[in-house]
């Protein structure tokens, strides 16, 4: 079984940039808020004392600021990746007898035009001051990442060309991204042992981040959510939360000869939101929360948890229809 943290999908499957053209920066997705609300839920299900005010809406902060971290990090270190090459020169050049080579050392990505616009958005800086990620790094695996990127052809073509097209410094700080940081297993393991939430929101954020390289600047690192979702977010925890023995009233008869207490706590927390959604949130079509919940039990519980929550949310929803109960307007993409 999964505990909230983990997924189905290992983070070395995400490479994927070459199916993307075109890239539009994305906020946090509604999936993102559920898991974190999830994980939340979960937290509190094991806390003894629950009396601190505030203490739901500060846990689940918490993963959203998370998620904030990672992004911050892995925009660092892809700069740090391409600005190596100033660092390489002047270590070849202060050598004690240098080669023609060695002080040849070709330096064109340092100035890389994308990059420089990253390094230079006052959002961004923010961040780094704020974040630090220089002290999480590994300086190590900067400078091997770096030498094998000297030795592909991406990188050779690239370095070759005099000219600075704006297409072609996007594309060799996207294939950084994609080929020498997302296609490493030992920077996909470095992430991983920083961030425990690398596998609920890496993919996520490798598509924020091929659209900030598109578009320097367009990313509010202060506010990841907007202001609608930060609302979703909240509601549905605390909704949750002062509805659980509602919600419980109506998932147990349907639980049958299934034994409550045997249920998997994850199985039981996704199907109070589901509910959730179904009573308290008028603009989800049940049939968009079923699907989320389903997708969700069978990436964090056990196998058999997809078809058991999907059982019991369908059987809930056709009965809450029966009864009037399910009142939905303006259904809205989730």
């Amino acid at each position: 079984m999964c505990t909230p943290g983990c997924n189905a999908t290992t983070a070395v499957q995400i490479p994927y940039l070459r199916q993307f053209k075109t890239v539009l920066t994305a906020m946090i997705s509604r999936r993102n808020i559920r898991v974190k609300v999830m994980q939340t839920l979960y937290t509190l299900d094991s806390l003894d004392d629950l009396s601190k005010p505030g203490e739901p809406q500060r846990i689940l902060q918490q993963h959203f600021s998370q998620t904030r971290s990672l992004l911050v990090y892995f925009s660092w270190f892809l700069t740090e990746v391409a600005r190596y090459a100033e660092t390489e020169s002047h270590k070849r050049a202060s050598k004690h007898l240098p080669s023609t080579a060695d002080l040849n050392v070709n330096t064109k990505i340092a100035g890389n035009e994308v990059l420089w616009k990253m390094l230079e958005d006052a959002a961004l800086k923010e961040q780094f001051e704020k974040e630090k990620p220089q002290q999480k790094t590994d300086p190590e695996l900067i400078r091997k990442i770096y030498l094998e990127m000297v030795e592909t052809a991406d990188y050779k073509t690239y370095a070759a060309s005099p000219s600075r097209d704006k297409q072609e410094e996007r594309k060799i700080l996207e294939f950084i991204l994609n080929d020498l940081l997302l296609g490493n297993e030992l920077f996909v393991s470095h992430i991983e042992e920083i961030f425990s939430n690398w596998n609920d929101d890496g993919e996520m954020l490798v598509q924020l981040l091929v659209g900030y390289i598109q578009k320097p600047g367009s990313i509010n690192f202060k506010q990841l959510l907007s202001p609608d979702k930060e609302q979703f977010a909240k509601t549905l925890l605390q909704t949750v939360i002062d509805k659980a023995d509602h919600l419980q009233g109506i998932i147990t008869p349907k639980l049958k000869n299934w034994d409550p207490e045997r249920i998997a706590i994850l199985d039981m927390l996704l199907m109070k939101m589901g509910l959730a959604e179904f009573l308290y949130f008028e603009t989800i079509p049940p049939k968009v929360t079923i699907n989320e919940y389903i997708d969700l039990a069978k990436d964090y519980s056990t196998v058999q948890s997809g078809q058991f929550v999907n059982g019991i949310l369908d059987n809930i929803h056709k009965e809450l229809v029966q009864q009037g109960k399910m009142q939905k307007v303006d259904y809205k993409k989730a």
